[in-house]
């Protein structure tokens, strides 16, 4: 399936969970101590996989991570999520050692397109690739997301985990969404083929019918409304806050905030979680639309307290 990543560092490992071409998960320490963390990433029905997902534990500082989830699109999509997942992560760090976190993050994502846009060797015009990204620095949470990938959070309720949707969905059914878009002279529209599904579209040809409207790339639609500046939330951590669960949407086609939140707590070794999650998720896909192309899954799954039990967690709500 290809090669594991690897960074600059004096003591980086490259977890053998995750280890290929669509799923890396880095980690760089002085002492060895991590918390428990999963990438992982399994081809749909339709083509090359044109995911791409990173885990980077120690990013930053020792207790630092980032975690990410690039959904591509497009005939180039599996390049632009390549990508963003292997220059995004040092373009940020280096923006974090100048800048305030916002303002850090929104021209880290500016940066990342316009290199996207300079590589002539690739056509981005109608191709492209969501992002959902979350930076841990030490209890703070700093969240960003452009498109229809989501981050979700499991808390402790009453000795229940409960599901936290930490972004929301970058769609044309948003309403502010699609004035954006129909204010730049962009359409959004369902297609009678897909009546349920609206999408946008170039203004005097009915393409690419683009499902989200944020991404890195389809350099023919920025015209039109497509923005690549993130939406930003924060969040600091608290002991209730148990794991964060990226995904990309052919996991949340198909699974529920609560139900992937379950998958994680019934999980035996942690450090499987996020197959769990996706082998759920191709399940489901086969148990609910059996004549559908399955769509390319995967998913980040990183917990967020120390523990030396492999299955703490109590019951999911």
């Amino acid at each position: 399936m290809g090669n594991c990543t690897s960074c600059v560092s004096s003591d980086i490992q490259v977890h053998e969970y995750g280890c290929i071409d669509n799923s890396v998960h880095i980690r760089a320490s002085i002492n060895g101590c991590y918390k428990v963390g999963s990438v992982h990433s399994e081809q749909g029905a339709k083509g090359v996989n044109q995911d791409s997902a990173i885990l980077y534990q120690g990013y930053g500082r020792e207790d630092g991570a980032f975690c990410a989830v690039f959904d591509g699109h497009g005939i180039n999509g599996q390049l632009v999520s390549r990508i963003a997942r292997y220059q995004l992560p040092t373009i940020l760090e280096s923006q974090m050692k100048v800048m305030e976190w916002n303002e850090a993050f929104v021209s880290s994502f500016k940066a990342m397109d316009k290199q996207i846009k300079l590589i002539d060797t690739i056509d981005c015009s109608l191709s492209g690739s969501t992002a959902v990204v979350v930076v841990q620095q030490g209890e703070e949470l700093i969240i960003a997301n452009l498109g229809d990938s989501r981050a979700v959070l499991g808390t402790l309720n009453e000795n229940r985990v409960e599901a936290v949707q930490l972004t929301k969905d970058m769609k044309p059914d948003v309403e502010e969404e699609a004035d954006r878009i129909k204010k730049a002279k962009g359409r959004v529209f369902a297609h009678k083929s897909q009546p349920h599904i609206l999408r946008v579209w170039l203004p005097d040809e009915d393409v690419p019918g683009l499902a989200m409207t944020r991404a890195f790339g389809d350099f023919d639609l920025k015209t039109y409304g497509i923005i690549a500046t993130p939406e930003l939330t924060r969040r600091r951590i608290t002991s209730n806050d148990l794991f964060l669960v990226l995904a990309c949407d052919g996991v949340w086609d198909v699974l529920s905030n609560e139900e992937i939140v379950s998958v994680v707590c019934s999980v035996k070794n942690k450090e499987t979680a996020a197959k769990a999650i996706v082998d759920e998720a191709l399940a489901a896909w086969n148990r609910k639309f059996p004549s559908a192309s399955v769509d390319d899954c995967t998913a980040v799954c990183l917990f967020l307290q120390d523990t030396k039990k492999d299955s703490f967690l109590p019951p999911a709500t």
